[in-house]
């Protein structure tokens, strides 16, 4: 396996699959340029090598080939003051134009080919249509953590036409790092805080982290169906039924294993899923009906925040509570700022997952954590030990 550190780029065209799958708002201007701001550092590296860049990616869900709303023309001017470099762009990421371009792309250029999944081929992973990526260029890099648990033709299939010549860029070398200095390398305490809206996309690395950490802290919609596992009064609150035989077992495995599990004892209640429905403190176990839990309670969230306070590594995916709305933020923003507090004395944190990634930009404190995610999906695929297609393209 080749590594982007040592290897020559001289006159090399380098094909990099990034992950500039980023928000536009309704004029085509990036609303949060995360995504790009990271690969930045890898093709930077390409071009002051000597080598020059074919840029890939996706941009949302087309549905029928083309589509203005997906086109990464629209991130362009973004990409070019980033670099400094004028980047040029091929209407297709594959065609006369595309082979034309990158023919004569010379060292230090850039040409970013259009969405890749204007064409149906990629997320089927289609060989022909990953050759011809392939084609257009002499190496291969994937620096798209974002979908490496995708076995698509740009993150997988095109890797076997390089068998010489294929590599991780930084981003996807520093999420592999950094993943693996909790799973595999944690110093203890290790506690992983896991919240969102439901316990079913969140079992299985509940189940792979038991043997692996010494906490797991539970908040979020998902922690009622815990609550109710333990027979708990959940009131109208965001119960998955089919999944509390599952969460006992959960349960019962980590008190076997010695893993402390921290089940939420207060909430914050409203009689409706709106910012401005009238709310309270409750026990958690003893939620009236007609009335839902839509973030922790105070009193949990100072347990939290001691328990962070005093770990030495620290994985965070999800939030506490509803904190796109200003009622439901506190539990978040407890924990945000016990991860930050932990960090500064010596800490390693890790944070993952869309919207655990949101709540750090939004509080303005991803400079104050060990290190940031790029890939929710992929992130948690990966804790849960199963093997990503695009990690296994470049390895093997």
């Amino acid at each position: 396996m080749k590594n982007i550190d040592t290897f020559d780029f001289t006159n090399k065209k380098v094909i990099v699959r990034v992950d500039f799958n980023v928000p536009l708002n309704e004029n085509f201007e990036i609303t949060d340029d995360t995504r790009i701001r990271a690969a930045i550092p890898t093709i930077k590296k390409i071009l002051s090598s000597g080598g020059s860049v074919i840029l890939m990616s996706h941009l949302g869900r087309p549905k029928n080939g083309p589509e203005n709303k997906f086109s990464l023309k629209h991130l362009i001017p973004g990409l070019s003051k980033k670099l400094g470099v004028k980047v040029q762009f091929a209407d297709d990421c594959i065609g006369e134009q595309a082979i034309e371009l990158s023919k004569k792309l010379k060292p230090e250029q850039v040409l970013l080919l259009e969405n890749l999944r204007f064409h149906k081929e990629e997320t089927l992973g289609d060989e022909h249509f990953a050759e011809k990526l392939a084609h257009l260029a002499d190496v291969y890099m994937n620096d798209a953590f974002g979908t490496a648990h995708r076995a698509h033709a740009s993150t997988a299939i095109i890797a076997k036409f390089f068998p010489e010549n294929k590599m991780f860029g930084y981003v996807m070398k520093n999420e592999l790092i950094n993943i693996n200095k909790v799973i595999k390398e944690g110093r203890k305490p290790i506690t992983a805080i896991l919240g969102g809206a439901k316990v079913s996309g969140k079992i299985e690395i509940i189940n792979n982290l038991i043997d692996k950490v010494d906490n797991i802290l539970i908040g979020g919609g998902m922690m009622f169906t815990f609550i109710k596992a333990l027979g708990g009064n959940v009131g109208n609150s965001l119960v998955e039924d089919e999944l509390i035989e599952t969460a006992k077992e959960a349960m019962q495995k980590a008190e076997e294993q010695y893993v402390c599990f921290h089940i939420p004892t207060d909430t914050v209640i409203a009689d409706k899923f709106d910012n401005n429905a009238v709310h309270k403190f409750c026990n958690a176990h003893e939620i009236p009906d007609g009335w839902m839990g839509l973030d922790i309670g105070p009193e949990t969230g100072q347990a939290f925040t001691d328990i962070i306070e005093s770990s030495k590594t620290i994985l965070w995916n999800g939030p506490m509570g509803v904190f796109e709305m200003d009622n439901f933020t506190q539990g978040t923003i407890e924990v945000a700022n016990a991860i930050v507090e932990a960090t500064k004395n010596g800490a390693f944190s890790l944070i993952g997952g869309g919207d655990s990634v949101a709540a750090i930009n939004k509080y303005k404190l991803q400079d104050k954590v060990s290190y940031v995610s790029t890939g929710g999906g992929a992130m948690l695929e990966f804790i849960e030990g199963k093997t990503l297609p695009g990690v296994a393209a470049i390895e093997n």
